[in-house]
């Protein structure tokens, strides 16, 4: 679909928007894998194997801010970073705007 999107617009001038889209559906793409990770025994082992010292961890576990505030915060954002997302295989409207687009 961001592909698509991206072909489609590729004549536009939008490095600014495809930023901001990229920075948003990394957040919620490290959201969905914080769900996938179910409960805080999981979540925190987890976040200790990325290499997030325990007790930011569970911090970040026990915390009481909705999923947003997770997806956006700098544990989450050091644990799963843009180049693990890239190694998963998770797109980036960026760098496929930059590869299509075409200048008139």
């Amino acid at each position: 679909v961001i592909f698509g999107w991206v072909n489609y617009f590729r004549i536009a001038n939008m490095k600014k928007v495809m930023e901001r889209i990229d920075m948003k559906l990394r957040s919620r793409i490290r959201v969905i894998i914080w769900k996938q990770w179910k409960v805080p025994k999981k979540q925190i082992k987890s976040l200790i194997q990325l290499g997030v010292p325990k007790e930011e961890a569970r911090g970040l576990t026990y915390c009481r801010k909705g999923y947003r505030y997770i997806g956006l915060s700098k544990v989450v954002q050091r644990a799963i970073s843009n180049k693990r997302l890239k190694q998963r295989g998770a797109p980036s409207a960026l760098e496929r705007y930059l590869k299509v687009h075409t200048a008139i």
